[in-house]
């Protein structure tokens, strides 16, 4: 199974569009329809942190659901709260590969000769 994402493809609860357009300049539109004042641009350090809060949401829900599996509840089924825990896990995987990068990044910034 051959599955292939494109740059703005958003798994739930992480908008991955908005790292990708974060550097663009958005304008806003007023009623009349005519250009208005530029919206506040959403920075790298923005969207970064965003994508961290909706990781540790998705973390904190497949808890959740770990939690009332374990209690038994019978309104939260297994395999809601599998699919829950391996989108946290994705989501996890996915920050920490950012944040290797960006480590990288500063890192390889750090040992040029000026």
């Amino acid at each position: 199974m051959d599955m292939k994402l494109s740059p703005t493809t958003t798994l739930p609860g992480i908008k991955l569009g908005n790292l990708v357009g974060a550097a663009g300049v958005k304008s806003a539109l007023n009623a009349k329809g005519q250009a208005g004042e530029v919206a506040k641009t959403e920075g790298f350090a923005d969207a970064f942190k965003s994508a961290l809060n909706s990781v540790s949401q998705a973390q904190n829900q497949a808890s959740r659901l770990q939690r009332e599996v374990q209690m038994e509840n019978p309104k939260v089924s297994l395999e809601e709260t599998m699919v829950a825990m391996q989108k946290a896990q994705i989501g996890f995987q996915s920050a920490l590969h950012v944040r290797n990068r960006m480590v990288q990044a500063y890192t390889d910034i750090m040992n040029m000769s000026v």
